[in-house]
Order: structure tokens, then sequence, then C-alpha cells
């Protein structure tokens, strides 16, 4: 008789868990697609800084993560996000979206070309079946690597030395979004921080003992385990956006008109009309000429009180949006935002907003109504970043 499959019930620990939870002091966990994963560890500022000014590592477990390859890979791909990828070289990798066939966005993430017909998709969502209809009648092996595939952000100044310390040091030559196996395992110069920083991927098998190596080459690099917290202020200050925060994904959306084109993300550039045929084309086609219904913009607010979840006004009386995502920005020292207005607010419309934010305090709500001016995103932009070789620090 076959034995019966055991399912998991609850949250899953990640393959790193072993070394995590013994450093998780705070025990503040969150799930994330299934996983169990961190929070915080102990002080979302300690960790904050850390990125900042020394080393983090962060469990990336829980990324889905597809593997596209065979004879049409590069077809499949380019039908399904929103940019030609034709023009990504193997050794690379690429920021992208993709949408529905009204040109909604379903998610966004990276795509790593691995060879010429082989890549790796990697997002928040699941997206298998979606997959598997854009690739139907294409000669192309679909994997779902999601389980076998595991990963750790290494970010931060120091994240270079940390790297050669541990034996990494061929990871010098890696320009931004450039990748390699380096040792058997693979490095991306990517990360979600905006800093200096490297993706670490490898086999389940392997995942602790990567863990020990980058954690005891780093013991002298000020290395330091970070939560979820930690790394969405840091991800804001880079500007980047995140899927159910910024956006809600057309197949999360309750409502049709819930759904944004890469436009309204601010992502038009992404979107190449010239290298023919990709889902939502034709859709994206017809809202590029009509114009943006909404605009997702980044907002510096006047004071020092974080924006959460704040409705946004024009000239205090007309209510044109809510705030995304917010943060007071220890490195930036500004009062940051990213926002979701209704058109014409955002696209021609873009003085005179302001911010009604709402906080307790000693047991009273408090209002306060804070100007806020439409910016260009990143807010933390450093040389470091994009240093190559990177610097030692």
């Amino acid at each position: 008789m076959t034995p019966p499959v055991l399912v998991p019930r609850g949250l899953v620990p990640t393959p790193f868990d072993a070394r995590t939870a013994p450093l998780n002091l705070s025990r503040a966990w969150q799930p994330w697609a299934g996983f169990a994963t961190a929070e915080r560890f102990d002080s979302v500022e300690a960790e904050y800084f850390a990125i900042r000014n020394q080393a983090t590592l962060f469990d990336l477990s829980a990324m889905r993560k597809f593997r596209v390859r065979g004879p049409d890979a590069l077809r499949v791909m380019n039908r399904l996000v929103t940019r030609d990828l034709a023009r990504l070289r193997p050794g690379r990798v690429a920021y992208a979206l993709w949408c529905d066939e009204d040109g909604m966005v379903i998610d966004d993430g990276t795509v790593f070309r691995l060879g010429e017909q082989d890549f790796r998709l990697c997002c928040q969502e699941p997206q298998y079946g979606w997959l598997m209809d854009v690739a139907w009648g294409f000669d192309v092996a679909i994997e779902d690597e999601s389980e076998t595939v595991t990963g750790l952000s290494l970010q931060g100044p120091t994240a270079f030395a940390v790297l050669e310390a541990a034996g990494f040091g061929a990871a010098a030559v890696l320009k931004p979004i450039d990748l390699a196996e380096i040792d058997g395992i693979l490095i991306s110069r990517t990360g979600f921080t905006g800093d200096l920083g490297y993706e670490l991927w490898a086999p389940p098998r392997d995942a602790l003992a990567l863990w020990d190596r980058l954690w005891d080459a780093g013991r002298l690099h000020g290395v330091r385990a970070i939560g979820y917290a930690a790394l969405h202020l840091a991800r804001l200050e880079a500007g980047f956006i995140l899927s159910g925060r910024d956006y809600v994904s057309i197949h999360h959306a309750a409502r049709p008109t819930r759904g944004r084109t890469p436009f309204e993300l601010g992502y038009g550039a992404l979107v190449d009309f010239e290298k023919g045929h990709f889902n939502g084309r034709r859709a994206l086609l017809r809202h590029a000429e009509k114009g943006p219904r909404h605009m997702l913009v980044a907002l510096d607010v006047d004071g020092g009180k974080a924006a959460h979840d704040a409705l946004v006004y024009y000239r205090r009386r007309t209510e044109v949006g809510h705030v995304t995502s917010a943060a007071w920005s220890p490195t930036c020292k500004r009062n940051l935002a990213l926002a979701m207005l209704k058109a014409p607010y955002g696209v021609t419309t873009t003085s005179d907003l302001w911010v009604e934010i709402y906080r307790a305090k000693e047991g009273k709500w408090e209002r306060i109504m804070a100007a806020a001016r439409i910016v260009e995103r990143p807010y933390f932009r450093h040389p470091r970043r994009s240093a190559t070789p990177p610097g030692k620090f």
C-alpha cells in the first residue's frame, strides 16, 4: 500500500528555520506564501540601520520561482511580460511586469536569463497556472521551482566584504543585475534595498551550509539577520513597489476597476509595443491612447509623522486618492509616501496636495493636514550600489 502523503498544517518553516528561529528574539513571525517568515528579529530600527551601514541576511525562500526552458522559451517569456526580453543577455536579470488580456497588472518580479532559452521567473504570487496558459502550444517546459530553490538576500555596504570572506570573491566582477554561478551557488547582484547587495540561490539541502558560510564570514563585518519590517522601509526609500500594498493583482481584485496598468504604476517605459504580440498588448494600446485613470506617485510629506493609510486631498477639500506605503526615513530625513491618485491628479494636476494623517496620542486621536509634493523615485540613491568592483567598506 502506498504510504499517505503528509501535508503540513499551518505555516511551513523555510529551509533556514534552524538558523533564523533561534535568532528571532521577538518571536515576530508573519505569513508569506504559506511560509513562516520573520517580521523582525529584535529591533526594526537596528535591522534597518544594518542595511544601510553593515551587512544583512534576509530569507528569500518564500519567493515563487518558475523555470521556463526549451526551444520556445524566449517566445513564451516575451509573450508573458510587457518588456522585450530579447534584449536581455544570458547572465543578466531584468525587472518585469505582466498583464491580463485587459492590460491590468497580474504581478511584477525579476527574470533571470540563465541561457539562450533558459529563464527563471521570481515573483510574489503563484503563477504556474498562468504560465501554463501563456505557454500553450509552444515547445517549452515549465517547472515550479518554489520548493526546490531557496534564496538568501545579502545586502548592505559590507555585503561584498562578506562574500569575499566567504570565498565568493569572484563576484567582484558582477555589475548590477549580473548573475553567475560561483563555487556551485548562483549569485545575482540584485536586491530590494537600493543598496549594494546580492542574492544567492541554492537547493534547500545546501541552505544551512550557505547560511553558516555567510554568517561566519560576516562576523567582523556586522552581518545581521533582518525581517520584513526593516526591508519594507529600505524598499520604500529605494522606490520599489510591492504587490498587495501599492497595487492589487488583478487576479485578486474583487472589482475589475481596482486593476492597474503598468502606465498607472509608473512603468510605461517597460511596455514595448514594437516587440510583437504579448498578453494585454491590444488593451494597453488603448490605455496608452486614452491616458491613465490613476497614477502611483511618490510624495514628500511635511512633518515627521508617517502617513500610514492616509487620504490625499487637493486644496485640502477634494479627496483625490490614498497613501499605499509610508514611513519616516532615518537616512533621507524625509517623510516618504507612495500614493495612488485619481487622474488628473498626479498626471496634469500635481500641486496643492495635502495628506490627512491621524495618530493616537495618549488615548486621543490627533488629526494633521500635512502638505505634500510629488517627487521622483527613488528617494535613496548611493554610488556604492552600482560601483564595480564594489567597495569593501
